[in-house]
């Protein structure tokens, strides 16, 4: 595993461009934004300035293309849950000068724990047939990028690498020193896979992680950890990186491999309850895992701003808040924060829904000097409230607390009832 900063001292090259060609950005889109209360696609949740993940996407990558005069593609992969949605939504991009395409992931079927029989009772898919399908994880990439019939097109027009990541890590930009470190090999030998890790925090937990076993690098995930070895597995002093799943990988590669059945993924076992009460199991890959079957493989260790993902209420607050600066689709943590790290924000249960959430904040508070936010209950914020240091705001079952606009709150535990009515 390197560190970022010996890639990063390498420098860039004069011909940026003709590297930055031979790129392209596939973004993994088949998530729908049930986990945060939204109905459709993720990716179209409003996350900066009415942006959605995609806008913020397609801005990133028009920048480039506009500052270096190149033709980086953005290709989206999606699944039957969120093609139709994306595709109505990407016609407002027809002018930008980004090319966009899809593909779709496969369909499986969703298997009765029981019986171990699919329980799909045709191949259809509508009415009570829908939950009887899933997309099978994102290791599914491979197979479906090349059966689109994409992956020979793009190779066709002299694109090399792929850089993938999850649409809702807004940290995941294109970075030219590592797309320069895979095109222009210190060695002469260039990797096929890159995954990008980065250092734990004790937020980080259950993300997989990378090991070495036979000579090539190997990515585990909780879900394949015995319960016995859990605890051993998110010790942070153990295994110290995860996978950000930022992932740099060879087109030829997918191809080769691809062609002689040689991706070999772990199948990750996922149970899940339906909503009528049936056990179900679903099978899973992983796209990092497949990182044992290329050649040349390589874990770089990124800065922790490569991953800033968004999977509830309280990262988005992070996003929206003055924490970050928006340029050009990315966010960077402001200069006037003083320590680089993220403050840890914890939203209870009645902010768990968007809607619920953005109808709580009048505004998005100051939070420059925050170092850690835990709600619960019945809370709402007024205007231009500025919270710092620890603050714990508490309202218990029945009651609820106003935050007054303008307050300011550092290093204080709010309980009970606090109700200001304008009169």
């Amino acid at each position: 595993i390197q560190p970022y900063e010996k890639i990063k001292a390498r420098g860039l090259p004069d011909n940026i461009a003709s590297v930055l060609n031979k790129l392209v950005v596939v973004k993994l889109n088949g998530g729908l934004g049930t986990s945060m209360g939204c109905k459709g696609p993720k990716s179209l949740i409003g996350v900066r300035n009415e942006n959605t993940f995609l806008d913020l996407t397609v801005q990133q990558i028009e920048h480039l293309n506009k500052s270096y005069n190149t033709d980086v593609p953005l290709v989206l992969m999606n699944s039957f849950n969120t093609d139709d949605d994306t595709k109505k939504i990407l016609q407002k991009y027809s002018h930008s000068r980004v090319k966009i395409y899809t593909f779709n992931q496969s369909r499986y079927p969703r298997i009765n724990k029981e019986t171990l029989l699919p329980i799909a009772k045709d191949v259809s898919y509508s009415g009570e047939n829908t939950e009887c399908w899933y997309p099978p994880g994102h290791g599914d990439i491979y197979a479906s990028f090349y059966n689109s019939g994409l992956l020979d097109n793009l190779i066709g027009e002299g694109k090399e690498y792929i850089f993938v990541s999850n649409i809702d890590n807004l940290g995941a930009t294109v970075d030219l020193y590592i797309l320069n470190h895979l095109m222009n090999p210190p060695n002469g030998k260039r990797c096929e896979f890159v995954m990008e890790v980065t250092n734990k925090t004790r937020a980080d937990v259950k993300g997989g992680t990378l090991t070495q076993y036979e000579n090539k690098l190997r990515l585990v995930e909780i879900a394949q950890v015995p319960k016995a070895h859990v605890d051993e597995f998110k010790s942070v002093s153990k295994f110290k990186i995860f996978n950000t799943n930022n992932l740099w990988i060879a087109l030829s590669a997918i191809k080769r491999l691809q062609e002689k059945n040689a991706i070999d993924m772990e199948i990750i076992v996922n149970p899940k309850t339906l909503d009528g009460g049936l056990n179900v199991i679903q099978l899973e890959t992983a796209v990092g895992a497949a990182i044992k079957s290329f050649e040349n493989s390589l874990g770089i260790n990124v800065p922790r701003s490569r991953f800033l993902p968004v999977k509830t209420t309280s990262d988005l607050l992070l996003v929206m808040s003055n924490l970050y600066s928006l340029n050009a689709g990315s966010l960077t943590m402001s200069e006037k924060r003083e320590f680089p790290t993220v403050p840890l924000v914890k939203l209870g249960s009645s902010f768990t829904k968007v809607q619920d959430y953005l109808r709580r904040f009048e505004s998005i508070p100051d939070m420059l000097e925050l170092d850690h936010l835990t709600v619960s209950g019945d809370v709402t914020f007024g205007k231009n409230v500025s919270l710092k240091g620890t603050v714990i705001i508490i309202a218990n079952h029945g009651d609820r607390i106003d935050i007054p606009a303008g307050a300011l709150l550092e290093n204080k535990i709010v309980s009970g009832n606090l109700r200001i009515l304008d009169h």
